[in-house]
């Protein structure tokens, strides 16, 4: 019969072109070569499948994101104080030689060796496939894309709707930057207008070389998908990028795993991690880090050494995706860190720093979020040192 399209082409007609595309041809081949790719899904460390549902009933799951007490503190109650980030702020060489720019949730520029890596560009107004629907930004970008001037290497960590922006990448599509993705996901961004000649496509503990950096995936524990079908045919990253000097690492979405030592044997000690400790639940418990897990994951990473390097909190801040307290990822992991020894850096989303001469944590959060029942704690005592005491 002729004249006819069957029902999911025609599903494919119309979706939003936010979905992206799924990958085929010789993109497919390779996937299912990946010896992470077993019974049409990639797996997670240990060759486990992938657990992407939440463990509770549609009525538990209501109940926690809906409860009356804990809603209230799930967002900001004054406005986020973000950084007014310059031309000067990023035209002068950093110091030290290694400067980051949190811009918010994932997304951070580092200046590395005379060379610029962005990491998770979202510069959308929210994470979702759709402009009038889904997560919404609870603070602006600190600049406009087009105000942060050349960037050699754009990473992409996995294809999630607030890791993955496709206003963004089309955006960035018209420059002549170099993108770095895991297997799969790099057609996505050819569908969206990135040519295949720009695109650096790695498996797992595969690497490239772009503008003198070393560029490696290294494995993590979570998922993929934007469409309505979740074909878990793109995989997901964390990443290591080391230049002459420096070295650093971004985590993207992950839940702990012990792979973190194998990471920081090979590749550590980092000049700083940016690690996700945020958006985590007792729902999903594997896919995402607690701040528990994110300094663990860190002093992992650093051969159990707190005096190196610096963290970097992200996936926080930005968009409301948890049940948690808005201001609970970053004060919790400060208390942890400072008990610890470990440095931990807290800019404003938009405010660069340089983990070389990284200043004392500031609690800026505490100026605007609802303050928990009885207050904001002290600083824990760390070894050798008197109690400190934060003003809220």
């Amino acid at each position: 019969m002729t004249g006819f399209r069957s029902l999911s082409s025609g599903l494919r007609a119309v979706q939003p072109a936010a979905f992206g595309a799924d990958p085929s041809g010789e993109r497919l081949a390779r996937i299912r070569r990946s010896p992470h790719f077993k019974d049409g899904v990639f797996r997670n460390p240990g060759g486990n499948p992938t657990r992407i549902r939440p463990d509770a009933s549609p009525l538990d799951f209501a109940k926690v994101f809906f409860d009356s007490d804990s809603r209230p503190r799930r967002a900001p109650e004054g406005r986020i104080p973000v950084h007014p980030t310059t031309l000067a702020d990023l035209s002068r060489p950093p110091a030290t030689g290694l400067r980051l720019t949190w811009m918010g949730h994932s997304s951070v520029l580092a200046e590395i060796d005379g060379r610029r890596v962005l990491f998770d560009p979202v510069w959308g107004e929210r994470c979702s496939p759709f402009p009038f629907a889904g997560p919404k930004r609870l603070h602006p970008v600190p600049l406009p894309l087009a105000a942060l001037g050349p960037v050699d290497v754009v990473v992409i960590s996995h294809d999630h709707y607030d890791h993955l922006d496709m206003p963004t990448i089309k955006a960035l599509a018209g420059t002549d930057t170099v993108f770095a993705v895991p297997l799969g996901v790099g057609a996505h961004l050819e569908h969206w207008g990135v040519s295949a000649d720009r695109l650096r496509e790695l498996d797992w503990h595969e690497s490239t070389q772009v503008a003198g950096l070393t560029l490696t995936a290294t494995p993590a524990r979570h998922f993929c998908g934007r469409g309505l079908r979740n074909t878990q045919h793109t995989l997901w990253a964390s990443w290591v990028v080391s230049g002459e000097e420096h070295r650093v690492y971004h985590s993207g979405d992950t839940g702990y795993f012990d792979g973190f030592k194998d990471i920081g044997a090979a590749f550590g000690p980092f000049d700083a991690t940016m690690i996700q400790l945020g958006a985590y639940s007792d729902l999903w418990p594997d896919i995402h880090m607690t701040p528990d897990e994110a300094l663990r994951s860190h002093l992992d990473l650093q051969g159990g050494d707190a005096a190196q390097g610096v963290l970097l909190p992200i996936h926080w801040g930005t968009f409301n995706l948890a049940a948690h307290a808005w201001a609970e990822p970053a004060e919790r992991t400060m208390l942890l860190a400072h008990k610890a020894g470990v440095a931990m850096a807290s800019p404003r989303p938009g405010e660069p720093f340089e983990p070389g001469a990284v200043p004392v944590v500031d609690p800026w959060w505490r100026g605007v979020a609802k303050a928990p029942v009885g207050g904001w704690d002290a600083l824990p005592t760390a070894a050798g040192e008197p109690e400190a005491v934060l003003e809220g």
